[in-house]
């Protein structure tokens, strides 16, 4: 299963912690599709994950927002 998230518009630390959220309603494995602008993002979400121990699947830059797809540890 994937879910999407939309922060679009939301500042530090709100993606992460709208993430945060996201992830413990997930099951292992499910997957969590990020959309974010805020710029802090890009280093957040990536030191987020390694912290937590989820998996980075992907993350990009589009047009001034960026993408991240997470999949949520077992």
């Amino acid at each position: 299963m994937e879910k999407t998230l939309d922060c679009t518009g939301l500042a530090c630390p709100l993606p992460v912690v709208r993430t945060n959220q996201a992830m413990k309603e997930l099951a292992a494995g499910d997957r969590l599709r990020l959309i974010s602008t805020d710029r802090g993002s890009a280093n957040d979400i990536p030191s987020w994950a390694k912290r937590t121990g989820h998996a980075l699947v992907s993350a990009q830059e589009d047009g001034g927002k960026f993408v991240f797809v997470l999949e949520k540890a077992g």
